[in-house]
């Protein structure tokens, strides 16, 4: 089809022709036997909280416009969307609103659907999933009894970060400066029995499949690899005097074990408890200490304290006795709960010496030294270097030291090499209700029973009255009380529901078999799977990424796909800023898309997302911004209007040979379409396409047209500026393809070739300068230098008005670039 445009520009009525189009056509909609190469593309799910954001916009915009592209050059694209649907934000909002979860949130679904549709963006609406559906989380269940059968679910007493406002454990990835991630509240510490998946049992493939990652920010990589922390070192036996006990520390530094001048150990070593039992200042320390977060960066931040056990521990290698002290910065979550301080070696430890004046004794120096040095460091050194004040391992490099150390060690049966992770096993435990439930059942007779997989999924009860904030499930009889698929007799049923962040690990491969209502997944989990792109923000890179990593690794181990990691190419987008800081309601800043969705159309804030900034760095929001991408709009708009009122593609007029000026603006053309392809394709720097693209109009629009042959290349220019903006600007762009005089939808129009022959230049356009000020443009033959050249640029008016009275002291030439007069 083609059609005729009015004169003025109506958002309004372009969106809604081009949407109508696209959903009629199924454009979107996608399955495995289309021809083309593969490419999933994902933006990272929203929480449905009611409306769109401006982060999701930009989120959003970035992948539609890619999925656009790869459409064009002939992948088979898929591009779904669904809903991160479970979790605090919505049962809190519940109680705030005096209504049901799962009615706000079904409801939110609603509204943002609509608000997405109105954006035009290409997804596959056939595959939508909501993570709070019992379609999708009886497979989480179903994952989950498979790992506990094999070893890799477990329940256990662990001491926890508790957050008191939204009254449930958090993982540690989850506090954030020592406050809870949603609520801000300050975490506290809390034991109690909960569910773990044992990430550590990947913890050594996570840390290799960053190097197979080559796509992804180096930043994220570098940020998992040093939240795994993988550490190779040793375990050495302290045995502690007037007792029948020994402290078991791990060290990755045994090349400073004669440094040791103190042992700490944490608030919730079992020394440290047996103790409290009968000593009230220890009591005291340790309560004081469960009242601040288990993180170990939160830990890490806080003012060094302890306290004196009266105990004393041999370092087995040189026989010293050392005090052994009650750490606030010794976690019994990493290593074996204690350390040796070696304070002139380690921050942390010479902070905490310093506070309690315990020795520092410098053991390692960056340098080979001339003798021995008997007095302690001035500064704390950290580094490898030579040994020194070590007996016999005086003189040798650090690693070879610690080597020596651990066949002493080993040989001495008082330690052994260790390799130590930093990572933890992921608490997945919430004690609140708006959550999958965990597909556990507890018997007196039988313990820990499994729920057998004909009964899955557990159904989380909707129909109730909802007004608690508390643990809901455990008010719920109805619910827990049940018999025990063993004995049959009876059993209560796990009131625990899973992280949310279980749901989030697993979504991208259920995108590709959603309607599977028999398996957790299928073979087209191996077609589609990896993700060819991953579009989200940052802050993701430790709590999401790394547990879908280890999601997918499970998956793989249990026969359900192939690949290793989940996501080829990770792109992380910048925050979208208002008035310089992060939009957010409790800051009062946030800009609702809704209201400039109604005034301008998706397509100028689409394209005001895309141009404002580079898309990996922040945005600041502006309505000026919003109002120049507007006129842009309205530009090309009216450019094609005029354009197509007096062209017709139905001429016969061929073009053997351009002219100068033909050949200057199709050089334009095929080199701004370069630049777009190659953004499109690997860069992703939008706003240097467009920009790019503005460039070629304004060129266009300074084009003198003459006759039927200039109006040909104007066709041809027009077209591709179309094409080029068309994943970014989708609607307006659907529409002017017609207006051009096409008759097939520009949707399924092949991405235009770059003409090698346009880019070889005959004709350049070059600066004119006087006194090192532009002055004039000029296009001369390729290569043209000397009289000839000076000679017509002195001629021009605008170089004539800057020289008139003055003598040409020199000029200078940049061959097929610049000319510049310098005058006396």
């Amino acid at each position: 089809m083609s059609l005729q445009i009015n004169e003025t520009y109506d958002p309004r009525k372009v969106e809604k022709e081009a949407q109508s189009f696209w959903s009629s056509a199924g454009t979107f909609v996608t399955n495995e036997d289309s021809p083309g190469d593969k490419f999933y593309a994902l933006c990272m799910f929203p929480y449905p909280s009611g409306n769109i954001h401006m982060g999701h916009v930009r989120n959003y915009s970035i992948g539609d416009a890619v999925v656009r592209f790869q459409k064009m050059r002939g992948k088979n694209v898929l591009q779904p969307m669904g809903w991160d649907a479970f979790g605090l934000p919505a049962e809190n909002a519940a109680i705030k609103n005096d209504t049901h979860p799962a009615v706000w949130t079904y409801k939110n679904m609603d509204n943002m659907r609509n608000q997405l549709k109105q954006m035009g963006y290409g997804y596959d609406w056939n595959r939508e999933i909501s993570t709070c559906t019992p379609d999708y989380y009886r497979w989480e269940q179903w994952l989950f009894i498979k790992l506990f059968k094999k070893g890799l679910a477990y329940k256990k007493k662990s001491l926890v970060n508790w957050d008191p406002v939204d009254q449930t454990v958090l993982a540690n990835e989850q506090v954030i400066n020592g406050r809870g991630w949603r609520s801000d509240a300050i975490v506290e510490k809390k034991e109690i029995s909960q569910w773990f998946l044992k990430i550590t049992a990947y913890a050594d493939e996570l840390l290799s499949g960053l190097d197979t990652l080559n796509d992804w920010p180096s930043q994220v990589k570098t940020m998992q690899k040093n939240w795994i922390g993988k550490s190779e070192g040793a375990l050495i036996s302290f045995k502690v005097t007037d007792a029948e006990s020994s402290v078991e520390v791990f060290t990755s530094r045994p090349d400073t074990v004669f440094g040791c001048t103190f042992v700490a150990i944490s608030p919730d070593h079992p020394i440290s408890i047996n103790l409290s039992e009968h000593d009230r200042d220890i009591k005291y320390f340790i309560d004081k200490c469960n009242k601040t977060s288990t993180a170990e960066a939160d830990i890490a931040a806080l003012p060094k304290e302890g306290l004196f056990t009266n105990l004393y521990a041999i370092n087995p290698i040189n026989n010293e006795s050392v005090p052994v002290w009650i750490a606030n910065y010794v976690l019994s979550s990493y290593g074996t709960g204690a350390i040796m301080g070696v304070p002139a070696h380690d921050e942390r430890d010479y902070e905490f010496a310093a506070r309690y004046d315990l020795p520092v004794k410098q053991v390692v120096s960056p340098n080979k030294p001339q003798q021995l040095i008997d007095q302690p460091a001035n500064n704390v050194y950290s580094d490898y270097g030579t040994l020194l004040n070590s007996e016999f391992l005086n003189g040798l490099e650090s690693k070879e030291a610690g080597k020596v150390i651990i066949e002493r060690l080993v040989a001495m049966n008082a330690g052994s090499s260790k390799i130590q992770y930093r990572l933890r096993d992921w608490g997945i435990s919430r004690q609140r209700y708006w959550g999958a439930p965990i597909p556990i059942i507890y018997c007196e007779e039988c313990g820990i029973v499994p729920v057998p997989e004909k009964d899955l999924p557990v159904v989380l009860p909707e129909n109730f009255d909802f007004s608690e904030k508390t643990n809901v499930l455990k008010n719920l009889p109805d619910f827990y009380n049940v018999d025990c698929p063993c004995c049959g007799k009876k059993a209560v049923r796990e009131t625990d529901t899973f992280d949310t962040f279980v749901e989030s690990s697993w979504y991208s491969a259920r995108f590709t078999c959603a309607d599977n209502t028999n398996e957790m997944l299928d073979e087209r989990a191996d077609y589609w799977s990896p993700v060819d792109l991953y579009i989200g923000g940052i802050e993701h890179a430790i709590l999401h990424l790394l547990y879908a990593r280890f999601f997918h690794k499970v998956m793989r181990d249990e026969g359900l796909m192939k690949s290793d990691e989940p996501f080829i190419k990770l792109f992380t987008q910048g925050m979208v800023l208002k008035d310089g800081a992060k939009m957010s309601k409790s800051k009062g800043n946030v800009v609702n898309p809704q209201n400039y969705i109604d005034t301008y159309g998706a397509d100028t804030l689409r394209l005001f997302m895309m141009f404002a900034a580079p898309p990996e760095q922040q945005l600041e929001w502006s309505d000026s911004g919003v109002d120049g991408a507007h006129r842009f709009i309205k530009r090309l708009w009216n450019t094609i209007y005029r354009h197509s009122e007096v062209f017709s593609s139905s001429h016969d007029v061929v073009i053997q040979k351009y002219t100068s000026d033909q050949q200057v603006l199709r050089r334009k053309l095929h080199e701004t379409l370069l630049k777009v392809t190659e953004v499109m394709e690997v860069k992703f720097s939008f706003n240097t396409a467009i920009a790019a693209v503005m460039e070629l109009l304004n060129a266009y629009n300074k084009f003198n047209i003459v006759d039927e042959k200039d109006r040909i290349v104007c066709q041809e220019v027009l077209e591709k500026i179309v094409i080029m903006l068309s994943p970014i600007i989708p609607h307006v762009t659907h529409v002017l393809w017609f207006a051009l005089g096409q008759k097939k939808p520009l949707i399924n129009e092949p991405w235009p070739e770059v003409d090698e022959s346009a880019l070889h230049q005959e004709i350049v356009t070059i600066a004119v300068q006087v006194n090192g000020k532009f002055r004039a443009e000029y296009s001369i033959k390729v290569g043209t230098t000397g009289d000839i050249l000076t000679e017509q640029l002195l001629n021009l008016k605008e170089v004539k008005r800057h020289i008139t009275g003055r003598d040409i002291k020199h000029t200078i030439i940049i061959p097929d670039k610049l000319v510049n007069f310098v005058t006396s």
